[in-house]
């Protein structure tokens, strides 16, 4: 096990290059399980995750190879319809493997995800989603095992306590293809990931209305065939360099980002006084020489994500005055908070709400990473910190974000590695 150092307080410049969304490829390169003919799928990041969706993929049957970034899947026999616990427990986003297998086999069984540090994550939405359309579900020994003769086009609402769920619209939307007749999935999740989805199940055939909208419309059909498809761009991970930019006050270039994809993230910055610039597919900010505070509160897209939230609370630590984060994704989503406070950071949280007073400087500190999005946060208030900051359990970053090391020192970051 490695940790990351970080000697903070240093100018950026430069540039860096996003890479291709985790969270687009992960659904997507599960979706080959529904032809028997080849995909290739390019624009795929070099991540843990994406490495752990491969090795399921063979695990159920089919061959799947990356090279550069590039993914090709091919069958090589019969599909296998079990996802074991040794895969399926390392990686939430496996379990979207549900529905594909359920609509080409007509069963499939699954290990639950398990538990999250970021909090309850229930898989009530996919279950209720599958079963209305017409799938017969039980809980054996961690496993869902779902079994149907025949899956049927239905209206099913897919809203939840929290909004609509991402994972549980892959899943339905998926399963849905291969269903006879036609399926109306309302309050469906609408984040781009869940647009480049439908765009990649088209080019293999399927017929979806609707797509970018919270009512997705999909007329079943008896087969899909294989495509090729490229991934859209990772939009937390250039939210991410956009807000390491915006924390330490650097002249950073990022390359590649779909703007659009930013909006409320940019919405906030305009109104903290940090003017975010797009031109030529290039983003840069033009920065206040003092920051103002803010209220950010966490929705589904087009809300503010929450898998930038913990980036945006280490930009709030030093932004003078009260600011204040309200988490109504996953209101349990603030471990981040107790490792900030280790670098001098005055947080109080309150129920979902944390309440950050902003203050002068940030101080070097040992800290444990929790998850992926928190260890980005840790990692711009280490890079702001005056002195040094040790980064444990660094396998959390290398889920999400692709050659973060090269691409922090491409910017004049002094980041290293060492053993625990």
């Amino acid at each position: 096990m490695e940790k990351l150092i970080i000697e903070g307080n240093r100018p950026l410049k430069g540039e860096v290059e996003i890479s291709g969304s985790k969270n687009a490829a992960l659904p997507i390169m599960a979706a080959t399980l529904l032809t028997d003919e080849p995909c290739i799928i390019r624009r795929v990041p070099k991540l843990r995750d994406t490495m752990t969706m491969l090795k399921l993929l063979r695990s159920l049957g089919k061959r799947a190879e990356l090279s550069g970034h590039e993914v090709i899947v091919e069958s090589k026999g019969s599909l296998r319809h079990v996802a074991e616990y040794q895969l399926v427990s390392t990686m939430r986003g496996s379990f979207c493997v549900l529905g594909p297998l359920l609509a080409k086999l007509h069963k499939a069984r699954v290990s639950l995800p398990g538990g999250c540090v970021i909090g309850v994550r229930p898989v009530d939405l996919h279950l209720k989603g599958l079963h209305a359309l017409g799938t017969k579900i039980e809980i054996e020994n961690g496993y869902v095992v779902a079994t149907a003769k025949n899956l049927r086009g239905t209206s099913v609402y897919l809203g939840g306590v929290f909004g609509s769920s991402v994972l549980a619209t892959a899943n339905v939307l998926m399963a849905a293809t291969l269903a006879k007749g036609q399926t109306t999935i309302e309050s469906a999740a609408c984040e781009p990931e869940i647009e480049n989805l439908c765009y990649f199940l088209q080019a293999m055939g399927a017929q979806i209305d609707g797509v970018g909208s919270h009512r997705l419309v999909v007329s079943g059909v008896k087969r899909l065939h294989g495509a090729r498809f490229d991934i859209i761009p990772d939009r937390i991970e250039a939210g991410t360099y956009i807000l390491l930019a915006a924390a330490t006050r650097s002249d950073i270039r990022i390359k590649g980002a779909h703007y659009a994809h930013l909006w409320a993230l940019v919405d906030k910055l305009d109104q903290m006084g940090i003017r975010v610039i797009n031109q030529n597919n290039v983003i840069r900010l033009e920065h206040q020489w003092r920051l103002k505070p803010v209220g950010v509160t966490t929705h589904p897209y087009p809300g503010f994500p929450t898998d930038l939230q913990a980036q945006f609370m280490s930009l709030m630590t030093i932004t003078p005055g009260v600011s204040i984060i309200t988490e109504r994704v996953y209101p349990d989503r603030f471990i981040h908070i107790a490792e900030l406070h280790r670098m001098g950071a005055d947080i109080r949280r309150e129920g979902s709400n944390a309440i950050i007073q902003g203050v002068k400087v940030l101080h070097g500190a040992p800290v444990m990473a929790s998850d992926l999005r928190a260890s980005a946060g840790l990692v711009i208030a280490g890079l702001m910190a005056k002195g040094r900051t040790e980064i444990h359990r660094m396998y959390h970053l290398e889920r999400g974000y692709e050659n973060l090391d090269d691409k922090l020192m491409g910017l004049g970051a002094k980041v290293y590695r060492e053993k625990e």
